[in-house]
Formats: structure tokens, C-alpha cells, sequence
């Protein structure tokens, strides 16, 4: 449940095919002028009706300043937010939308930036080559995709100031024009920094082959669009204890955190109940949690002082947060 105050309201200007299964999706701000700025890799949640939100990428607009774009890809096994943005959104229409939060910056960085997109996982990591040809970062970008038909932008791209810079890979192509991961990878300068969005395999191909070249993980920076299967079978019950009131909850095993919670009448904002976006973070103040989301970075689950509510469990019986 999202806050009021963290919602607009934004007209569709622009609904466009962009390749096959691929629609973008052009937002102005609804009465209250231009929508609050973002930076690259900031994503919002759009509200489709009938309790369905959904968290696409900021792409980054071709039109004014103040505007928003997403572009969603229809899936097949959609839980509604991609049927709805495909055959439901029309232009003209106006809708709830988030403001932007970002749990996938561009940082400053001293050395290279590599950036790796995998099927609809352009969306960010265009925003973030558009944004380092903008500081004058140098980098390179790789984009991959089952055939040029489902290559969303790829025009953009290679008639844009990003083209030089950017090599596009098809899965139903020559070998020659296949993603050489490993030589890409090879001997990492120590300030560069490395960039992935895209399917889960494709993002632990990723992950993996740099891991084997020598990147660091503090190096490596990633955004999931739908969470891992996780085997939930040998889970646990344990105890929430509420520091605001000491009341303790339980959490039984197939129950998630904030499900537990809100049987009880205690309400934490939740959009995706995947631990991708971020919304459901809260703070612990005793125990270890059991961290199971993809969107906190490797440093915050050492710290053992935050979880995602929607999603993670603990390793201890009793789990205190600041609630």
C-alpha cells in the first residue's frame, strides 16, 4: 500500500510499438506541472486497476523534460501488469503513477563503465549510456536480444550519439555477432565499474563470467525484473517483535513478513512482494534476518541492519524492527 502523498497523476500522451511484444508508454504530469526529475536507472510504479501495480525502468524520454517513459514487454504468463499495459492503456488516459525511486544508480565513476542489457533490460541501461555520453564517462554498452525484431530502440541507438559506442548481439545471428562475454571481461581495471539488467540467466551469466575474470562484487551492479524461484519449502517460524510497541508477531512458514503483519492490523507499504523494488524496506534493530530479495546491494546485507519485508525471513527466532 502506497502512501498518497508518493503518488501523481500522469496523462498518456504516447503509446507506441517499439518492437515485437515491446509497447512504450509516454506519462506527462496531470494538472501539477512537469513530473518530479529522476536520475538513470530510477524506475516507478505504475497503477493499472483492480489493485494491480506494477514497477517498469525509467527509459530515458525523446520528448520534454518533465515527461516519463516505460516500455513494457507483454509476457506471456502476465499476473495482469503487462496485459494491462498492452491492451487496456490508452492514450488520453490518466493514471496513478509513483514518484521515481532508484535502487540501481549510475555511479561516478574513474575508470570504464561497462553496461549490459538484456532483452527489455534496455530500459535503464539506455538511460545510463545516454547519461555517461552526457558527463563525457567512458564506456561501452552491449545489447542482447533474441532477433532484431524484438530489439526495442535499436534505431535510437545506432543513430544516436550512444551508437559508437554500443554493439548489438542477436541470438538468431551469425556467431561472429555473438557476445563474446568472457573477452569482454577480461582483465578489469580496478575503478571500473560493470552495469546488468536483462532476464535472471542472463544477469548471472553476467555476474558469473566477471566473477571469473576478476571483477570485484563491489564492481558489479545489477537490477533483477522478476525475482528467482526460491525454494520456500524448509521454511521456518519465528517471531516479529515491534520496537515501537514490543507487541510480538508470528510469522509462520509460507507467510511473508508483511502478510503476517498486516493480519494484525500493521500496515507496510508493499508494491511488487518479490524484493525488487524496494518499497517494503524496513530497519532491524535485533537478529539476523534471512535476506531473500534483489534489490539490496551485497554491503547492506552484510550490515544485517535493513530487510525487504515482503520477501525475506530470519535466521534467528526473534527478529526486532523498527516498527
Amino acid at each position: 500500500m502506497q502512501k498518497a502523498e508518493d503518488l501523481v497523476r500522469a496523462r498518456i500522451v504516447q503509446k507506441r510499438l517499439e518492437a515485437d511484444d515491446i509497447v512504450s508508454v509516454l506519462l506527462r504530469g496531470e494538472g501539477s506541472g512537469p513530473l518530479p526529475s529522476h536520475e538513470a536507472g530510477a524506475h516507478i510504479d505504475l497503477h493499472l486497476g483492480e489493485g494491480v501495480i506494477r514497477q517498469y525502468s525509467l527509459c530515458p524520454s525523446s520528448g520534454k523534460d518533465g515527461e516519463y517513459e516505460v516500455a513494457v514487454l507483454r509476457e506471456p504468463q502476465s499476473r495482469g501488469g503487462s496485459r494491462a499495459v498492452h491492451d487496456l492503456l490508452q492514450v488520453g488516459q490518466v493514471i496513478d503513477i509513483s514518484v521515481p525511486r532508484n535502487h540501481f544508480p549510475l555511479k561516478s565513476c574513474k575508470g570504464k563503465v561497462l553496461l549490459f542489457a538484456g532483452g527489455i533490460g534496455i530500459t535503464p541501461i539506455l538511460a545510463m549510456a545516454e547519461e555517461c555520453v552526457r558527463r563525457g564517462q567512458p564506456f561501452s554498452m552491449h545489447y542482447c536480444a533474441r532477433s532484431a525484431d524484438r530489439m526495442a530502440y535499436a534505431r535510437r541507438i545506432s543513430e544516436g550519439a550512444v551508437g559508437p559506442h554500443c554493439q548489438l548481439h542477436y541470438d538468431d545471428g551469425p556467431d561472429s555477432q555473438k557476445l563474446d562475454l568472457a573477452a569482454v571481461l577480461q582483465a578489469p581495471g580496478p575503478d571500473d565499474a560493470l552495469y546488468v539488467c536483462g532476464p535472471a540467466g542472463f544477469i548471472n551469466w553476467v555476474l558469473e563470467t566477471a566473477a571469473a575474470n576478476g571483477w570485484t562484487e563491489a564492481q558489479l551492479n545489477r537490477e533483477f525484473f522478476a525475482a528467482p524461484e526460491i525454494d520456500a519449502g524448509q521454511d521456518s517460524a519465528f517471531t516479529v517483535r515491534l520496537a515501537r510497541t514490543g507487541r510480538d508477531v508470528q510469522v509462520a512458514p509460507g507467510v511473508s513478513i508483511v502478510e503476517a503483519l498486516d493480519a494484525e492490523g500493521v500496515m507496510v507499504p508493499v508494491s511488487c512482494s518479490e524484493g525488487i523494488c524496494g518499497m517494503c524496506v524496513v530497519s532491524v534493530l535485533d537478529g539476523e534476518p534471512e535476506h531473500r530479495d534483489f534489490v539490496l546491494s551485497a554491503e547492506e546485507h552484510a550490515r544485517n541492519d535493513c530487510l525487504t519485508a515482503c520477501c525475506s525471513r530470519a535466521k534467528t527466532p526473534v527478529l526486532v524492527l523498527d516498527l
